[in-house]
């Protein structure tokens, strides 16, 4: 099943009641938080009410997920490591 990678750019501040209590279901709890949600009609009809708060890309199939990309996930945060012991 394909998924949806859901990303929070804007400020929940202001927003009614009802896109709060969206956002908490859609799993978002601050700016900058990325979740991957199943691609149905009701994870659309959610992410579409906040549509003014959020950014949307298509995530990776579960069925297409590959080693390859657990490989280059693994390097990056090898690569962060690296950098702060560089920064100490």
């Amino acid at each position: 099943m394909t998924t949806l990678q859901v990303t929070q750019r804007r400020s929940s501040a202001g927003s009614n009641k009802r896109q709060l209590d969206t956002l908490r279901s859609l799993g978002l709890r601050r700016i900058g938080h990325t979740v991957e949600v199943k691609d149905c009609e009701q994870a659309r009809g959610m992410v579409h009410a906040v549509r003014h708060l959020v950014e949307v890309r298509d995530g990776a199939s579960k069925a297409g997920a590959s080693k390859a990309g657990a490989s280059k996930a693994g390097a990056g945060a090898s690569g962060s490591a690296d950098k702060q012991e560089q920064t100490s």
